[in-house]
């Protein structure tokens, strides 16, 4: 089966205002983030690259569009299916303002029982996106053999969930992956198990050095903006 190579889009607006954008319109890469996106040609150099699935937002496309100038003729394909968590009335609001909601001990504890008003659960998420993954693997084989390598561009709840289901994780456990902007992941899947090959990667180690961290330990919905 393919080894899937995700990618969360590069740092955004959103990331570094402080925001939890969910599907908000209009949300694009940043200066940091257009620089990471333009330097994702270059780490993906070596990767012969069958397919590149993307979000339909905007930040995702801006984030695959340096690589598909890079490669012109490259099969792109846009799934609604790994689009950020649907987070409702919570879209577009300040995590510093959402930090003191009920819901949030919720959502950092007990994730697989966070229903978002006016958007949906965090179950939901995963189960889509994990639904599209594996059409997208049996699709890839079918196209490009067994051995094929293809993109995924997604978001970071997207892509720890994802993480989780491959490790065989349940979803309360989701919040205690990292995944920071244009970091790369890499699963292998086979027959009878998904391998783990990269998580979080972006080459860079300034992001492990201590930094001033959320509350209690919590986890930034959303993925956060990474190191500075």
């Amino acid at each position: 089966m393919p080894t899937l190579i995700l990618v969360r889009h590069g740092r955004s607006t959103a990331n570094t205002e402080g925001v939890l954008a969910g599907w908000t319109p209009g949300v694009a890469l940043d200066a940091r983030g257009t620089e990471q996106a333009a330097a994702l040609p270059g780490r993906l150099a070596r990767l012969p690259l069958s397919e590149v699935v993307t979000s339909p937002l905007q930040r995702c496309r801006e984030t695959v569009r340096p690589l598909l100038d890079a490669r012109p003729g490259l099969p792109v394909h846009t799934d609604d299916r790994i689009g950020e968590c649907d987070y409702g009335d919570w879209s577009g609001r300040k995590l510093a303002e959402l930090k003191d909601e009920p819901l949030m001990e919720v959502v950092q504890a007990h994730p697989s029982a966070a229903a978002f008003p006016g958007g949906e659960s965090m179950r939901a998420m995963q189960t889509r996106a994990a639904e599209a993954v594996r059409e997208w693997n049996a699709r890839v084989e079918r196209d490009h053999g067994a051995d094929a390598v293809y993109l995924l561009c997604s978001h970071g709840d997207i892509i720890k969930s994802l993480v989780a289901d491959a490790l065989g994780l349940h979803l309360d456990l989701f919040q205690r992956i990292s995944v920071e902007p244009c970091s790369i992941t890499a699963i292998r899947y086979t027959r009878l198990r998904p391998f783990l090959v990269r998580l979080g990667d972006t080459g860079d180690f300034a992001s492990l050095a201590p930094r001033e961290e959320p509350p209690a330990g919590d986890a930034t919905v959303g993925g956060g903006a990474g190191a500075p």
